[in-house]
């Protein structure tokens, strides 16, 4: 499942993600879990707080990560 996500964490990026990497990542999730590309008009608001949810989910869960003796960095 997913397989179009890729790892947003060193080393698999030679830098920090940004927040249109995280975005797009949570995009292609909450994509995937509904099956739907683009949801019909009466679905586009739970879409969208699915993908900003995930977002910022993602974002915390890599600013709390310590990746091979890097210092977890700061949640901004």
């Amino acid at each position: 499942m997913c397989r179009s996500i890729k790892t947003l964490r060193p080393p698999a990026l030679p830098e920090e993600a940004t927040e249109e990497d995280i975005r797009a990542a949570a995009l292609q999730y909450v994509r995937k879990v509904s099956g739907f590309r683009a949801p019909a008009a009466h679905n586009q608001e739970v879409f969208d707080h699915a993908v900003e949810a995930i977002a910022e989910a993602t974002a915390e869960l890599l600013s709390g990560l310590e990746v091979r003796g890097r210092p977890a960095r700061s949640a901004g």
